[in-house]
């Protein structure tokens, strides 16, 4: 499991190796400006024309505006500008034109988005809604015909990019048959996918993406209607017939029309019979690996390169996270919004139930995508269903429970779990509304009899008379904290602490008697896995030093053979992932579970260096930042984890 297998086409895909090269001859040869007009240039122009024509016969045009551009985003910038231009210029004149701006709720941020910041800029004060969808993602058209009368603009996508629904273009087209509103079409995903023919539909705008199709990233098209208004959006040198200035990107057009040619000559993409065919063996190992997974888009309604799916009791960064480590590329949803980690807007506003919105993952390959490819992903489903299971996280695995201490955290903020698993016991600590979920469903899993819960905000919640309580073996005792407040110290019968869960605490409302080199375990990263000495002391960076690449580790590991690699990432992923190369002997600690290895660390006498290695870096070095201010001098970690090591040494994966 050595090279990774890339499912998330949706957001972009692999260039062909004929756009490549399309690439690289214009880049060496042909890389004349199409508007000069001497030989060198005449060839670009040529070459220009031949692509134009190319898309043309692809998309079905046959008259209209069929410009090249850097993508959607400006195709769609560039369609509601020239929609809205035309509604100010008809009040300009005093002709009647609607006050709606509507578009579905599922579109891409990209055109509710454009709607807002043209309508605010030209200072129109139309008044924008989104048209409701049903649970098939499909657009609600009773509601759509019964706004249409009064609509400027309409917007929909001819397929959703987080969910594969397809539009019911003809039914829209209905509704509109006797409206003057105009119809913009975001067709990113449809190309290659679906089939395209523009002039004889009513769309008077269709905005196109080339590396949502094997091409480049930086070039699209965007296709206007005959007679349908048009404003650029962008004047200068008078490029594309005075439609859209700057020179033009000829590396780019030149490997979109690569895509396009191997797109009219049907010999690398696959028919959607085929593409079906390569679904089914995904949507069968899904089914038989995730009992009770649910597809969010029925599939005869939607494109045959995607799946949406939720699996109870896994979130999605779970998920994400077990594919990943496996050398699985998929996403939570849209690529754009990826980072923010929130529940799906799509599949809210298909009226699907929070926990399949939070818990989203979407696999999506692309119309070159062969068999061998989709089998290999169907091995490796089943491994990350056997890595789910041995860590006990799905519903059918052995009893497996948590000990000691245990982080959980959703959004940037922590509770915290204490567990004894002889015992079967565990306390809960601060676990709010934004953790509640998460902590259900690990108590639930791991099948604790007793739950004791804890905020360190309200002294009412201790349980006990005294100062003192036992969870399984561990000893817990609270320290009074201002009038309300309150901070629990967890130890081993007479030995000091070495934890302290703190809560919301700042650094001047710690508790006098919290033993310095107690690890606090605080509500937010800031507050968690540093120790009261550090927080009360103002010290020298000693993180200058901490960061290693896969030279400086192996080098390490060469001149300090005692040396110890620590996978911070959970235990899921390190069951997943594959372990070779500098992998092999990595010991698995998860960075929710660093506080229990951290006292057997700081009493070693010898104290080894110590690398963390996670995916991307981000936990491996708050782990080693954690050591270091424990006055660990010798901590390390794998700067830009092991996605960025991939590149340099496969074999280290």
């Amino acid at each position: 499991m050595n090279t990774d297998i890339y499912l998330d086409s949706n957001a972009t895909t692999i260039v062909l190796p004929v756009a490549v090269d399309a690439t690289v001859r214009t880049l060496t040869e042909g890389f004349g400006n199409p508007s000069s007009a001497h030989t060198v240039g005449l060839r670009a122009r040529r070459l220009m024309n031949d692509v134009r024509d190319r898309a043309c016969r692809v998309l079905g045009v046959d008259q209209g505006r069929l410009m090249f551009n850097s993508g959607a985003t400006e195709g769609i910038q560039t369609a509601v500008l020239s929609a809205l231009c035309a509604v100010r210029d008809k009040r300009a004149c005093g002709t009647p034109t609607g006050n709606l701006l509507l578009y579905g709720a599922t579109e891409h941020k990209a055109v509710s988005e454009s709607l807002a910041h043209w309508n605010r800029v030209l200072g129109l004060d139309l008044k924008v809604r989104s048209i409701p969808v049903g649970q098939d993602g499909r657009h609600d058209l009773a509601v759509l015909r019964c706004w249409v009368p009064d609509a400027a603009l309409v917007c929909t996508m001819a397929a959703n990019n987080e969910t594969g629904a397809i539009s019911d273009l003809e039914g829209i087209a209905a509704v509109l048959e006797n409206s003057s509103a105009l119809w913009l079409v975001d067709c990113v995903q449809a190309l290659g996918k679906l089939p395209l023919h523009l002039a004889s539909t009513r769309i008077d705008y269709a905005p196109f993406s080339g590396h949502k199709l094997y091409a480049p990233k930086g070039i699209g098209m965007l296709y206007v209607r005959a007679g349908t208004p048009f404003t650029p959006l962008m004047i200068g040198g008078g490029q594309e017939a005075g439609q859209r200035s700057g020179t033009e990107n000829m590396a780019g057009i030149a490997a979109l029309g690569a895509v396009l040619a191997e797109l009219e000559n049907g010999t690398t993409f696959r028919s959607r019979e085929e593409l079906e065919k390569l679904r089914g063996l995904l949507v069968d190992v899904l089914t038989e690996s995730f009992p009770g997974i649910e597809f969010n888009t029925p599939l005869g309604q939607s494109l045959p390169t995607t799946l949406n799916v939720s699996v109870p009791g896994l979130s999605s960064g779970q998920l994400l996270d077990t594919f990943d480590a496996a050398g699985l590329c998929v996403s939570a949803g849209s690529a754009c919004s990826a980072a923010k980690s929130l529940p799906s807007y799509v599949l809210h506003a298909m009226g699907l139930p929070d926990w399949r919105a939070s818990n989203a993952v979407r696999i999506s390959f692309g119309p070159a995508t062969d068999e061998a490819t989709i089998l290999e992903a169907c091995r490796r489903i089943r491994h990350c269903r056997d890595a789910l299971r041995r860590a006990g996280m799905l519903e059918d695995a052995p009893e497996i429970r948590l000990d000691g201490v245990v982080r959980i955290g959703v959004d940037g903020e922590y509770a915290w779990l204490l567990a004894d698993k002889d015992a079967g016991v565990a306390m809960v600590v601060d676990g709010g509304p934004t953790c509640k979920a998460q902590i259900d469903d690990i108590l639930r899993r791991h099948r604790y009899s007793a739950v004791i819960e804890v905020s360190t905000s309200d002294a009412a919640t201790w349980p006990e008379a005294g100062d003192c309580m036992r969870v399984g073996r561990w000893i817990v005792r609270r320290i009074a904290v201002g009038a309300r407040g309150i901070c629990c110290t967890v130890s081993r019968e007479d030995v000091n602490p070495w934890v302290a869960f703190t809560g919301t605490l700042l650094p001047g409302d710690l508790p006098e008697g919290l033993p310095a080199d107690t690890v606090l375990c605080g509500a937010t990263s800031e507050t968690t896995y540093v120790n009261v000495r550090a927080l009360r002391q103002v010290a020298a960076d000693v993180t200058t030093d901490m960061h290693l690449d896969v030279l400086g580790l192996r080098k390490l590991m060469r001149e300090q053979p005692g040396t110890v690699l620590v996978d911070v990432r959970e235990r899921y992923e390190h069951l997943a992932a594959a372990p070779t190369g500098l992998m092999e002997c990595a010991v698995d600690v998860p960075s929710t579970q660093l506080a229990n290895a951290l006292r057997g660390w700081l009493a070693h006498p010898d104290r080894p260096s110590i690398v963390f290695v996670c995916r991307s870096g981000n936990r491996s070095e708050r782990a080693a930042r954690c050591l270091r201010s424990l006055s660990y001098g010798r901590a390390f970690h794998l700067a830009g984890g092991l996605a960025a090591a991939a590149p340099m040494s496969q074999a280290d994966r």
